[in-house]
C-alpha cells in the first residue's frame, strides 16, 4: 500500500496512457496515412542492418526495386527500435505497433517526471494528461501514423527532467542521460528538433541564471550534454543535412508549405476526421485551451515567484509563438527563413504547442488554491480525456502478409523529397532484371546480392554498355575486376538516373558497391569518438575532481 500511495500519480499516469492504446491489439495494421510505407521502410533498414551495415543508409527493395536513399534522410531511431522488436520475433506490423504504444505512454511518464520534480504531483499528472490526451497526438497515432514525429515527443520532457537533475545532483548519470536523450530527439525527427530545441535551450539558460551558485558548473555540464548529443547522432544529421542538395527535397517542399497553413479558427476547433492534409483536425483540445487561456490568472498568481513568472511567460510566448506560425499571417517568417519551408506542413507546429500547453496546464494547477486544486485537477482531466474517447481508433485495419513489406516495394515511404535530384520523383514499373545491357552483347550472371553490393560474372563478346537498375546516388561505385571504374554515368535522358557504365569484351566480375562518402565517414567518426568521450567522462565524474573537500 506504501508503494501505491508513493507512485500513485506515476500509475494514473501509466493507466491513463495505456487506455487509449487498445485499437494497437486489433489483429492487422492500423489504416493511416503513412503506416503501411513505414513498416516497409523499417523492413529495408531491417535487411540492411542484418546485413552487417550498423548505420543503414539504402533502401534497396524500395521504389519498384530500383532503391532509394531515403534511410539518409529520415529519422532512424523508430527504425532502430522497430528493429529491436523484430529481433525479438515479433513481425514488422506488430513492431511497429509496439513502438507506437511505447512513444505514446513513455511521452506521459517522462512529463510527469519532469513536472513533478519541478512544480509537484498534481500539476505533473494534469501536464501528463494534456501532453498525451491533446487530439493532435491521436492524429499522428491513427490519422497520419506519423512514427516520427510520435516518438520525438518521449524526448523534450526527458531533457529537460535531466537538466533539473543535473542543478540538485553533478552526477555522470544525470549528463548521461540528458546527452542520450538529446542524441534521441535529433535521431527521432529532424523538424521537430528543431521546433523543440529553442525551448530547450532557454530553459537550460533559465535554471543557469535561477541557480547562480552553481553557473558555471550547469554552463559546462550542459554544454558538455548539448556538444555530445549532437556528436552521437552527428552519423545522421550532418549527411542528412549536408547530402539533402543531391535530392528533390528543396523542390518538393519549397512551393507546397506555403500551401497548407491553417485558420486559427481551426485550431480553436476542427472536426475529427480521416482525411489527408488539409482536412484532419488541427484542433489544440478544449482542456488545453482552457489551460491556455487561463493565463492571466496565472500570471496574476505568479507575480510574486519570479523565477517561475519568467518560465510561464516563455512557455506562453512559446505557444502563442507555435500557433502563429501555423497561420497564414506567418507567410513573411516562411518566405524569409527558408530553411522552415523543408517542414512541408505548418500544422507540424502543432507539437510544438502541445508541449507548451501541457506545460501551462501544470501552472494552472500549481496557482490554484489548494483546497480546490484536487477538483480542479479532476475536472479538467475528464475534459481533456473524455474529449478525445471517439478519436482512439484508426479508420479500419491493413492485412497483409509479412513478404509484402520485405519484397519489393512499389512506393518510396515519402512524397518524393527524397528521391535523387537527377532522377524522376517516382518510378513506375519494376525493373526486367538487377542489370541489363543497353548497348551491346553480353551476358550477365548474378553471383550475389545485398543491400549494398551487387556482385555480377560479365561476359561480354565486344564493348557493351550496362545498365545497373538502382538508382545512383553519390557512395556508388562500380568496380570491374577488382579495380575502380572511373565512368559511371546516370544522368542519360534514356535512363535518367540509373547506374550505366562499359564492359570491355572478355569475362568480367563486375561489383556495384554503395560506400560511405567522405562526409558519411567523418560523421561516423564523429560519433565514435563521441560514445568514447562518454566512457572517458565516466572516469572523470566518478573520480574526485567534482567533488568537493569536506572541511
Amino acid at each position: 500500500m506504501d508503494f501505491i500511495k508513493k507512485n500513485l500519480g506515476f500509475i494514473v499516469v501509466l493507466i491513463l496512457g495505456i487506455i487509449p492504446l487498445y485499437s494497437l491489439l486489433h489483429p492487422g495494421l492500423p489504416l493511416t496515412h503513412d503506416g503501411q510505407d513505414h513498416v516497409a521502410r523499417i523492413a529495408n533498414f531491417y535487411q540492411s542492418l542484418s546485413e552487417g551495415n550498423l548505420v543503414p543508409r539504402w533502401a534497396a527493395n524500395l521504389d519498384w526495386g530500383y532503391g532509394h536513399p531515403i534511410l539518409m534522410f529520415l529519422y532512424p531511431f523508430s527504425s532502430y527500435t522497430a528493429s529491436f522488436f523484430h529481433l525479438l520475433g515479433f513481425s514488422f506490423v506488430d513492431s511497429l505497433k509496439i513502438i507506437f504504444g511505447l512513444g505514446f505512454v513513455l511521452s506521459g511518464v517522462f512529463m510527469y517526471l519532469w513536472i513533478r520534480n519541478m512544480l509537484g504531483e498534481k500539476e505533473a499528472i494534469f501536464a501528463s494528461i494534456l501532453y498525451m490526451f491533446a487530439p493532435y497526438r491521436f492524429v499522428d497515432l491513427y490519422v497520419r501514423g506519423a512514427i516520427g514525429e510520435h516518438m520525438a515527443f518521449i524526448f523534450p520532457p526527458l531533457i529537460c527532467y535531466f537538466l533539473l537533475k543535473l542543478v540538485s545532483k553533478r552526477s555522470y548519470w544525470n549528463l548521461l542521460g540528458a546527452t542520450i536523450s538529446i542524441a534521441f530527439l535529433v535521431l527521432s525527427h529532424n523538424a521537430l528538433l528543431i521546433m523543440f530545441l529553442p525551448f530547450i535551450i532557454f530553459y537550460g539558460t533559465y535554471l543557469i541564471f535561477t541557480n547562480k551558485k552553481e553557473s558555471k558548473r550547469l554552463i559546462v555540464d550542459y554544454l558538455t550534454a548539448l556538444v555530445i548529443g549532437f556528436g552521437l547522432s552527428a552519423f545522421f544529421i550532418v549527411p542528412a543535412f549536408l547530402e539533402g542538395k543531391y535530392t528533390l527535397r528543396d523542390i518538393v517542399t519549397g512551393s507546397e508549405t506555403l500551401t497548407r497553413f491553417v485558420t486559427l479558427a481551426q485550431v480553436i476547433y476542427s472536426p475529427w476526421n480521416y482525411g489527408q492534409s488539409g482536412t484532419f483536425s488541427v484542433q489544440l483540445g478544449i482542456a488545453e485551451w482552457i489551460s491556455f487561456l487561463a493565463f492571466p490568472f496565472v500570471i496574476y498568481k505568479l507575480k510574486k515567484n519570479k523565477d517561475n513568472l519568467y518560465l510561464y511567460i516563455f512557455t506562453l510566448v512559446y505557444l502563442v509563438g507555435s500557433i502563429f506560425i501555423m497561420l497564414p499571417e506567418s507567410a513573411f517568417i516562411w518566405k524569409t527563413i527558408t530553411t522552415l519551408q523543408k517542414f512541408q506542413f505548418p500544422w507540424r507546429f502543432l507539437s510544438s504547442a502541445v508541449f507548451g500547453v501541457a506545460i501551462l496546464g501544470g501552472y494552472l494547477i500549481f496557482v490554484v488554491n489548494k483546497k480546490i486544486s484536487g477538483w480542479v485537477l479532476i475536472v479538467l482531466s475528464l475534459i481533456a480525456v473524455l474529449a478525445t474517447v471517439t478519436y482512439w481508433v484508426p479508420k479500419a485495419y491493413l492485412y497483409k502478409p509479412e513478404t509484402f513489406y520485405t519484397s519489393i516495394y512499389n512506393g518510396t515511404t515519402d512524397t518524393g523529397e527524397s528521391a535523387p535530384i537527377w532522377s524522376i520523383r517516382f518510378m513506375e514499373k519494376k525493373a526486367d532484371a538487377p542489370a541489363e545491357v543497353i548497348d551491346g552483347a553480353a551476358n550477365i550472371k548474378n553471383l550475389s546480392r545485398t543491400s549494398t553490393k551487387h556482385e555480377y560474372e560479365i561476359k561480354a563478346k565486344y564493348r557493351s554498355r550496362i545498365r545497373e537498375n538502382t538508382l545512383y546516388f553519390p557512395g556508388w561505385k562500380v568496380y570491374i575486376d577488382g579495380k575502380n571504374y572511373e565512368g559511371i554515368q546516370f544522368q542519360d535522358p534514356n535512363n535518367r538516373g540509373l547506374i550505366t557504365y562499359y564492359v570491355l569484351p572478355g569475362k568480367h566480375v563486375v561489383s556495384v558497391v554503395f560506400q560511405n562518402t567522405r562526409i558519411r565517414t567523418i560523421s561516423n567518426l564523429v560519433s565514435v569518438l563521441s560514445v568514447i568521450l562518454l566512457f572517458v567522462l565516466y572516469f572523470v565524474y566518478n573520480s574526485n575532481i567534482f567533488v568537493k573537500k569536506k572541511k
